[in-house]
């Protein structure tokens, strides 16, 4: 007994490897059909959360209850609504809806809306909202972002106070054509498209935007008549100082006041979250009083300019106003992608956010189909782009909302206003709403989060700051496209430079890994080991030939070469390879051996063993004897091939 255990110990490293390469084989998957690898590509693709398993096992009366559920969420949580519940969701409704009101007017005249617009927008899309939306806490309405961009875009062809008509017509086909595009993407599952909006980008874009919405409202805040229809921040900025003959005093004076007051009453409420009321009622408080001040000292006299009288009843119906012809249609179009593209990623992420701390799911594929829904039906109803705004959604949380019936509390709130209070908002001075304006906007320069990107990724801070000066210098969607290219060009670099490290051995261990990132790691003689870190494709073959080749060389070159005689490719990381991936193989394989050098690979995965195993029938650059299932079992195996 004796005997055998100790040949087996002289010989340790020999069993090891004899047991490993009996048991470890690479293997090709199991064989599967065109036809099947089609079907589950494309599932992976456009339906990675499998939304039809739900009915798997289902009978069909329930099939069509959970397809109603699904299409309709209200009736997921209506038949257990209570009035517990309602308590909760009348008061969230009623305090947002005192912040949509103000909001509502202000960021209409940031589009160059009429007023009424905004009110309007803040009736309709909150009723369609709560019967397709999944989000509990999401609150409907117009948003600034949004609002700045449809005013930018459509006044570069119409102005909005030489053919209001047609600059009206064109907001609400706008608004058609975001909501067609916003429901196009939930409904064919192309959401990943809105994926290129990173966070780098939008946190650069809105702290732009931000800038840029709150310099336009200068012209409100210093009374100031004529002023400039461009974005820019110079433009802007000259357009302050060349008229400082039409600054009014009152006017700054009103503007600073109520001002104080909003940033106070916001401040409080980040201190003592459960004063969340202060802030959400401010704006509608600054209304209130700054119309009873101007109407008691008749404002208009001392050059305090006003809203002045609005239409009073409900949305009337606007699509008869749509304009699908004429030589703007192409503008129409192009306003309508990008607001809409703009306004679906706020709404997301808001609903997402408030969903990750409420402990519920929110579909984003259903979120875009409802807010594309809601846009449509609100482009027929006087409305323009809505969705689902942040700071309204924060309000609406702290105040208790339960479900999605605080946004109808809301717009029978609006509703109540439309119908019998607008003769009261006829002495609301433009100065405050530009204070409020101004206020909400502050909130969207985040300076921690850009501290931290540019803390862990310099190339992400560089797109930050791109689409920051982009939107600040040249303009708002010039500045997001700029950003949005940076990206593409990072996402183009990282395939065709794919990160390829030289490992080496753990002593004491089979395990190896990056030698600059392990300083204990050491080099095998004979061997030089690489991990490539991404798929192989015409796109980077290239780039890996000569990349290999100079590693090759400089081994060669060195004072104490390695001898080499095997190159590993380590190839966990490559998930996928095309044609041209398979021909840089075979020429690589031959490069090589006229260098005296095997290749072996090492654990390459079902899709990329399966192709190199079809290209190859002839066993001629795929052996069995240069495939492994490890660098460890590579390194002892061929080791002692060299020995013997």
């Amino acid at each position: 007994m004796d005997e055998p255990n100790n040949a087996c110990t002289m010989h340790s490293s020999h069993c090891i490897v004899e047991m490993a390469m009996e048991v470890h084989q690479v293997v090709p998957p199991p064989h599967k059909s065109t036809l099947h690898k089609l079907k589950a590509r494309l599932k992976e693709t456009f339906f990675p959360d499998d939304p039809l398993r739900q009915f798997k096992g289902q009978t069909l009366k329930n099939k069509l209850v959970l397809g109603a559920q699904y299409v309709f969420p209200i009736l997921q949580w209506s038949p257990s609504y209570s009035f517990k519940l309602f308590k909760s969701d009348l008061i969230s409704g009623l305090t947002i809806a005192s912040l949509a009101i103000p909001q509502g007017i202000s960021y209409a005249k940031l589009a160059d809306l009429p007023p009424i617009v905004g009110l309007y927008s803040s009736f309709v899309p909150p009723l369609i909202y709560a019967v397709l939306g999944s989000s509990r806490d999401l609150a409907v309405g117009p948003v600034s972002i949004a609002s700045l961009v449809m005013g930018s875009m459509l006044r570069q062809e119409v102005s909005p106070t030489g053919d209001a008509i047609l600059f009206l017509q064109l907001a609400f086909t706008s608004t058609f054509f975001a909501g067609l595009f916003q429901a196009s993407l939930g409904i064919l599952r192309l959401g990943f498209i809105i994926d290129f909006l990173s966070k780098a980008i939008l946190i650069g874009f809105m702290a732009g935007a931000a800038i840029i919405v709150s310099l336009q409202q200068l012209k409100s805040l210093l009374g100031i008549t004529h002023f400039t229809a461009q974005m820019g921040l110079i433009p802007v900025m000259s357009s302050v100082f060349n008229n400082i003959h039409e600054w009014s005093w009152q006017t700054i004076l009103m503007g600073i006041c109520f001002m104080v007051l909003l940033l106070l009453a916001r401040h409080v409420s980040i201190r003592r979250p459960r004063l969340f009321w202060v802030s959400a009622g401010a704006p509608l408080m600054c209304v209130i009083i700054s119309t009873l001040l101007v109407f008691a000292i008749k404002g208009q006299k001392h050059g305090i300019s006003v809203i002045g009288k609005l239409q009073e009843g409900i949305n009337p119906p606007s699509w008869n106003m749509l304009r699908f012809h004429g030589s703007h249609l192409g503008l129409v179009v192009k306003t309508g992608i990008i607001t809409g593209i703009l306004s679906l990623t706020e709404g997301i992420a808001v609903g997402r956010t408030f969903a990750a701390l409420g402990n519920y799911k929110v579909d984003g594929n259903k979120e875009m189909m409802a807010i594309g829904f809601m846009n449509v039906v609100g482009s027929f109803t006087s409305c323009y782009v809505t969705t689902g705004a942040f700071s309204r959604s924060a309000v609406n949380n702290n105040a208790g909302a339960k479900t999605a019936v605080s946004n109808l509390v809301m717009s029978v709130t609006i509703m109540v206003t439309l119908l019998f209070l607008m003769p009261l908002f006829q002495y609301t001075p433009n100065v405050v709403l530009g204070a409020i304006i101004v206020t909400a906007v502050i909130g969207l320069i985040d300076i921690p989060a850009a501290c931290y990107i540019w803390k862990i990724d310099k190339f992400d801070f560089l797109v930050m700051l791109t689409a920051f000066l982009g939107v600040l210098f040249i303009s708002v969607q010039k500045g997001l496209a700029i950003a949005v290219g940076l990206s593409v060009l990072k996402i183009l670099l990282q395939i065709t430079r794919p990160k390829t490290v030289v490992l080496g051995k753990i002593p004491g261990t089979e395990i190896y890994r990056n030698l600059h990132q392990y300083n204990q790691a050491v080099r095998i003689p004979g061997f030089l080991i690489l991990s490539i870190e991404a798929p192989i494709n015409f796109a980077n073959i290239t780039y890996l030939n000569e990349r290999t080749l100079r590693w090759i060389e400089e081994e060669d070159n060195k004072k104490e070469p390695l001898n080499l005689r095997f190159l590993i490719l380590e190839m966990s990381a490559v998930s996928a390879i095309d044609t041209s991936g398979i021909s840089f193989f075979k020429e690589f394989k031959s490069t090589m051996e006229k260098k005296g050098v095997e290749l072996v690979l090492v654990n390459p995965l079902a899709e990329v063993i399966e192709k190199l195993k079809k290209a190859d029938e002839a066993n001629e650059f795929i052996r069995e004897d240069n495939l492994f299932l490890t660098v460890g079992e590579a390194v002892a195996s061929l080791s002692s091939e060299m020995k013997g």
